[in-house]
C-alpha cells in the first residue's frame, strides 16, 4: 500500500499512514505522494482544487474569528450547553412576562417596573442579554471543563447567575427604571438557577452508553496503575463525559486486565481502534513523555496528561477535571466543528425536502418491485459507519431475495481487485433492479439514514460488513467519516474496478473536504444520475 502521507523519517511512514483524517486538513508534506495506477480515464481534481482553495481560506478566516470551544473536541458539548442555556433562559422570561400581565391587572400602582410588563420585544431583549452574562460568567469559571461533579456544577452556575443579576439589576436601575425591576431580576435569577441546574442533573441521568453515542470520545489511558484505572472507573460511570476507554498501553504490567498493549503500539492500536484521544496517566520519565506526544502529533490524536503525576494541581490552568483530578492538554487537534454542524445542517435539511418532493416516486417504485418479484421491497443489511460503527442501511431491493446466499458462491468470479465484491452482470439482480441501479434510484431509501445520522448526503460510501472485515490498517482511514449516499469516486470513477482508487479519492475527499466540495459533488451526482451512468 503506498504512503498517503509523508514524513521526513523513513521509520515514520507506515504510522505516518495510519494516522486518523480529520475532514479539511491536508498533511504537512505531501511531496512526491506515490499513487495506485490510474483508472480507466483520467481524472481531473482541478474543479475540486478551486473548491479547496475556497474552502481553505473560509477556514483561515474562521481560525481568526471563532470562539477557540469551537475549534476543538469540545465543541459539541459546548454548543449544545450554551443553545440549552439561552434557551432555558429565554423561556424563563417568557413565563415570567406572562405572569406579569395578570399582577400588574390586579395592582397597576404598586408594581411597576418601567417598561411594559409582558412586552415579547422588551423580555426577549433582556432575556438574550440575561443569558448572554450568564453563560459568559460560566464560561470564564471553566463550567465547561468540571465535568460532571454536580455539585461544582451548582456552585459555578450560583454564581454566574448572581454575578449576571447583579450587572443586569445595576445596569437597569441607572437607566432611572424603579427598585422594583431588581426585585424581578432577583426572581428570574433564581428561576434561571433552578432550571439550569435541573437540566444538567436530567441530561446525566438519561444519557445512553457512551457504546451507542455517535459522538463519543475512543480514549486510549497509558499507564494502568492507581491513576489511570481511576479514571477508567470515572469515564464508565459518567456517560455524559461521551468517552469510552479502549484500554491501557503499559510497559510494565503483563497483558490482560484491560491492558492491550506496550507504549510502542501505540500507532496500531489507536489505528484499529478509532482513537481521538490519549491521556498519559502514569509516565514520569520525560523520554517516555515525549515520545507519546510526538506519537500523538503525527497521528492527529488528542494528548492530555494528568499533573497530579508531578505533585501538583494547577488549580486554573485545567481543560478539564475527571476523577476529580486536573487534566492539562498537551495537544489538542483543530477541527471544522462550524463546518461539520453546517454539513449536518445541510444532511437534515435536504433529507428532509427530498423525501418529502420524491414521497410519490418512493411509492411508485416500492409498487414496482412488489409486481416485479418476490420478496421485500427494501434491502436491509448491516454496514460500517463512522469508526467502524454498524448501522442498518436501507435500499431498494434490486436482487433477487436470497442474494446473500449466493454471493459467496460468485466469489471466484469477482472483478474488482481488493476487499470488495462487483460483478459487471451480476445474475442475481432482477429486471427492475437493472434500471434502478442504473439511474441510482435503489439508494434513495438512504436519505431515512442520513436523517438518523448513520450517514450524510456526501462521503465515501459504506461497504458490506464482509469487505471491512478484509480490510488492511490503512483501509480503515476512510472510516473516519461519516459515510455518504454520493462520494468523490461516484462522480469521477465511478466504473473504475480499483479498489485503490476508490480508496486513494476518499482520503483525498477527506483531506480536501469542505462545504464548498460537497455542494459540487451533488450537483455533479445529479447530472451523473440523470444519464444513468450507474451500474
Amino acid at each position: 500500500m503506498p504512503s498517503l502521507l509523508i514524513h521526513p523519517e523513513p521509520q515514520e511512514s507506515r504510522e505516518g499512514e495510519w494516522a486518523r483524517l480529520i475532514p479539511g486538513r491536508m498533511p504537512a508534506v505531501r511531496a512526491n505522494v506515490k499513487k495506485p495506477p490510474r483508472s480507466v480515464r483520467p481524472l481531473d481534481f482541478d474543479e475540486f482544487k478551486a473548491a479547496d482553495e475556497v474552502g481553505t481560506a473560509s477556514r483561515k478566516t474562521w481560525d481568526l474569528l471563532a470562539p477557540s470551544p469551537l475549534q476543538n473536541r469540545m465543541a459539541a458539548r459546548w454548543l449544545r450547553s450554551m443553545s440549552a442555556d439561552w434557551a432555558l433562559v429565554v423561556v424563563n422570561w417568557l413565563l415570567v412576562g406572562a405572569l406579569l400581565v395578570p399582577l400588574r391587572m390586579l395592582f397597576p400602582h404598586v408594581w411597576s417596573f418601567g417598561f411594559e410588563a409582558g412586552a415579547p420585544l422588551s423580555l426577549l431583549g433582556i432575556a438574550l442579554l440575561h443569558a448572554a452574562l450568564i453563560t459568559l460568567v460560566g464560561y470564564t469559571e471553566g463550567l465547561q471543563t468540571v465535568g460532571d461533579d454536580l455539585r461544582t456544577q451548582a456552585r459555578i452556575l450560583g454564581k454566574s447567575v448572581f454575578l449576571a443579576t447583579a450587572v443586569l439589576s445595576f445596569a437597569y436601575s441607572l437607566q432611572g427604571f424603579p427598585w422594583t425591576i431588581g426585585a424581578l431580576f432577583g426572581v428570574s435569577g433564581t428561576l434561571h438557577f433552578g432550571t439550569l441546574l435541573a437540566w444538567r442533573w436530567r441530561s446525566e441521568a438519561r444519557c445512553p452508553d457512551p457504546a451507542r453515542r455517535r459522538d463519543a470520545r475512543n480514549v486510549l489511558i497509558v499507564g494502568a496503575g492507581a491513576v489511570g484505572r481511576r479514571i477508567a472507573s470515572y469515564v464508565e460511570k459518567h456517560p455524559t463525559a461521551a468517552r469510552r476507554v479502549c484500554g491501557f498501553l503499559d510497559d510494565e504490567r503483563p497483558l490482560g486486565n484491560g491492558v492491550i498493549g506496550r507504549v510502542a503500539d501505540l500507532a496500531r492500536l489507536a489505528r484499529k481502534g478509532f482513537v481521538d484521544e490519549v491521556i498519559l496517566a502514569a509516565p514520569r520519565e520525560r523520554k517516555l513523555t515525549l515520545q507519546v506526544l510526538r506519537d500523538a502529533r503525527r497521528l492527529r490524536l488528542d494528548l492530555e496528561i494528568v499533573p497530579e503525576l508531578f505533585g501538583c494541581d494547577p488549580s486554573r490552568r485545567v481543560n478539564e477535571r475527571m476523577a476529580g483530578l486536573p487534566v492539562i492538554s498537551l495537544h489538542v487537534e483543530r477541527l471544522p466543528a462550524a463546518g461539520l454542524v453546517l454539513k449536518r445542517l445541510t444532511d437534515v435539511l435536504g433529507a428532509t425536502l427530498a423525501l418529502i418532493a420524491l414521497s410519490p416516486l418512493l411509492a411508485a417504485i416500492a409498487g414496482l418491485i412488489r409486481l416485479d418479484s418476490r420478496g421485500t421491497v427494501l434491502y436491509r443489511a448491516h454496514r460500517a459507519g463512522r469508526k467502524g460503527r454498524l448501522f442498518r442501511c436501507y435500499k431498494f431491493r434490486t436482487m433477487v431475495s436470497n442474494a446473500d446466499e449466493l454471493k459467496e458462491s460468485l466469489r471466484k468470479i469477482n472483478e474488482r481487485a481488493g476487499p470488495t465484491f462487483k460483478i459487471a452482470r451480476d445474475p442475481r439482480i432482477t429486471r427492475l433492479g437493472y434500471y434502478l441501479r442504473r439511474y441510482s434510484l435503489d439508494e434513495l431509501p438512504q436519505l431515512w439514514n442520513v436523517l438518523k445520522g448513520d450517514m450524510s448526503l456526501v462521503g465515501p460510501r459504506p461497504h458490506p460488513v464482509d469487505d471491512v472485515a478484509a480490510y488492511e490498517i490503512e483501509h480503515l482511514a476512510r472510516l473516519d467519516v461519516t459515510p455518504g449516499i454520493t462520494g468523490l469516486w461516484q462522480v469521477t470513477a465511478r466504473r473504475d474496478s480499483s479498489f485503490e482508487r476508490g480508496m486513494e479519492l476518499d482520503r483525498e475527499y477527506i483531506r480536501t473536504w469542505s462545504l464548498g466540495l460537497d455542494l459540487r459533488i451533488l450537483l455533479r451526482t445529479i447530472f451523473a444520475v440523470v444519464q444513468g451512468s450507474g451500474e
